[in-house]
């Protein structure tokens, strides 16, 4: 009687008419290869073996890397998209009244933030009676405060995009939302020749909403055309 099991002849033949399935599996494959290296012993050195294990390593590396590329492609056109949504429902209005209304409800929940403000600097205090109604989306400061604001006090030129992390929101500019904001993207804003800078904040109750270390290329996008459009209005 042999000291060795026989295989069963069913199993033998499942075997060898599809032999692309035992390859295939890895567990199976890895088990074949424990048993190999059981059989040969301890003092015989398997390089294939060690070369396998090498590849299969890289392999998992490179089916990581793979799935991450797809992840952030598939990140970014949502993102496209979401930039694209926002630019066209911003294009509608006619009038600056119905621009800021919709920004602040329409268009900041395509973005999915939580609050919309934007800042204009003048020499003159307060609003235009005109826009009264809208002070929870348009706000006036005096010329120098978009600067500190985006520099928080340190000295440099600032961006024109700048995403960070926040304890609260600045309650200036967000008198009932402040304590729930924890990150902001700050836009700063050209609206023209002879005019006072702008800026257009969006602040988020997510922390990780916004942050230095994402890319700034949509946001960039979409502060040119937001200009361009705030420009066509207060002209």
């Amino acid at each position: 009687m042999s000291s060795n099991p026989k295989i069963e002849d069913a199993l033998r033949e499942a075997i060898l008419s599809q032999p692309d399935v035992i390859l295939d599996d890895k567990d199976v494959m890895d088990a074949l290869i424990a048993a190999n290296e059981r059989a040969m012993g301890a003092n015989i050195v398997d390089l294939r073996s060690i070369a396998m294990q090498r590849m299969e390593t890289r392999l998992d590396r490179l089916e990581d890397t793979h799935r991450s590329v797809i992840a952030a492609a598939y990140e970014n056109l949502a993102g496209t998209n979401q930039i694209h949504r926002a630019i066209l429902r911003m294009l509608e209005p006619a009038d600056l009244e119905t621009f800021l209304t919709d920004l602040g409800g329409d268009v900041a929940e395509i973005l999915r933030v939580d609050a919309i403000r934007l800042v204009l600097e003048s020499a003159q205090d307060g609003l235009d009676p005109a826009l009264s109604g809208l002070d929870d989306v348009l706000a006036v400061a005096a010329p120098g405060y978009i600067a500190d604001y985006l520099n928080q006090g340190r000295q440099g030129s600032s961006r024109q995009v700048t995403l960070r992390q926040v304890q609260q929101g600045a309650p200036a500019l967000f008198p009932e939302k402040a304590a729930s904001i924890k990150s902001e993207a700050c836009l700063a804003l050209d609206v023209g020749p002879g005019c006072l800078p702008g800026l257009l904040v969006l602040g988020s109750d997510d922390p990780h909403m916004f942050g230095p270390q994402q890319g700034t290329d949509l946001l960039v996008f979409f502060t040119g055309v937001f200009e361009r459009i705030l420009r066509r209005f207060l002209s």
